[in-house]
């Protein structure tokens, strides 16, 4: 880490001030009770109010925390993001997302109060859409559904939730920590919760679910974000806002898609026709 710290004791080699060491009342003293001459240079100093700092002007590293790894997922290191942030950002945030996130930087907007952001690696989404397969608890896409505390869903989809693979809570924790700043910058006033209850990956089949008819979202304002590639994975797909009459397709790895959930964007999945198209989807502050 890079930086300058006040510390309470150096020793070595160090750097003192020419004031500090024409002056009889700071200069160093290497006595104090029976303390090596460091230590008692030290304390004299701190006594003497006179600072004493340690410079890294270079990143040679950092510590992790192994304590906490799980070895039972596919991808153990996305699990990550609490014990050892610096290296789970590395791998999984974009390094778009920072410049995405700053005020003077316009976002893009495809549709009215619809907003595009990257926030996530193309080995985050394909690690994401790996760990859902491995688990493999796809639904049916049908109105019943046993996860859901009614047991019915009515506008289904081919899904399977994060709670199924163990994701809930770090999912909830990805949306307060790097969802959250987006939403609060580009819908001014809005103070999200960054709360979630329906946090799901979609799959998308010509053969099996292949659009999504036309409805509103529990939700304040959702997310969805594109886990594979237009064109190389599958065809087709994309979100069509019908207030609006305007569309956005060839959905960007790693994206998200921001728009407002209740009353003004009803909108519809766009027929996938070819491949196997995954979103990741969160209807937030419900």
């Amino acid at each position: 880490m890079k930086g300058i710290w006040n510390v309470p004791y150096i020793t070595g080699v160090y750097v003192i001030k020419k004031n500090i060491l024409e002056n009889t009342e700071t200069r160093p003293n290497y006595i104090y009770r029976l303390y090596d001459a460091d230590m008692a240079m030290a304390t004299n100093m701190r006594n003497k109010g006179v600072f004493m700092y340690v410079s890294n002007l270079e990143d040679y590293g950092h510590l992790i925390e192994p304590e906490y790894f799980p070895t039972k997922y596919l991808h153990n290191d996305m699990w990550q993001m609490k014990a050892n942030k610096k290296d789970w950002e590395h791998r999984y945030i974009s390094p778009l997302y920072w410049k995405a996130l700053g005020l003077s930087f316009l976002n893009e907007m495809p549709c009215p109060d619809v907003y595009w952001f990257p926030i996530f690696t193309t080995r985050f989404c394909k690690e994401l859409v790996e760990q859902a397969n491995d688990n493999g608890g796809w639904s049916d896409g049908g109105n019943k559904d046993p996860r859901l505390a009614g047991g019915y869903e009515n506008v289904p989809t081919v899904d399977i939730h994060m709670n199924q693979m163990e994701f809930e809570q770090e999912w909830l924790w990805i949306l307060k920590h790097y969802v959250k700043p987006l939403a609060e910058k580009v819908y001014l006033g809005y103070d999200s919760d960054a709360r979630a209850i329906m946090n799901f990956i979609v799959r998308y089949r010509p053969a099996e679910q292949s659009f999504l008819r036309p409805h509103h979202d529990s939700s304040t304002y959702t997310i969805n974000i594109g886990l594979n590639r237009p064109h190389i994975d599958y065809e087709g797909g994309g979100a069509h806002f019908i207030r609006y009459n305007c569309s956005v397709v060839d959905t960007k790895v790693g994206w998200a898609l921001m728009h407002p959930g209740r009353l003004t964007h009803y909108h519809e999945g766009l027929r996938t026709t070819n491949g196997t198209r995954y979103i990741m989807v969160s209807f937030i502050d419900p």
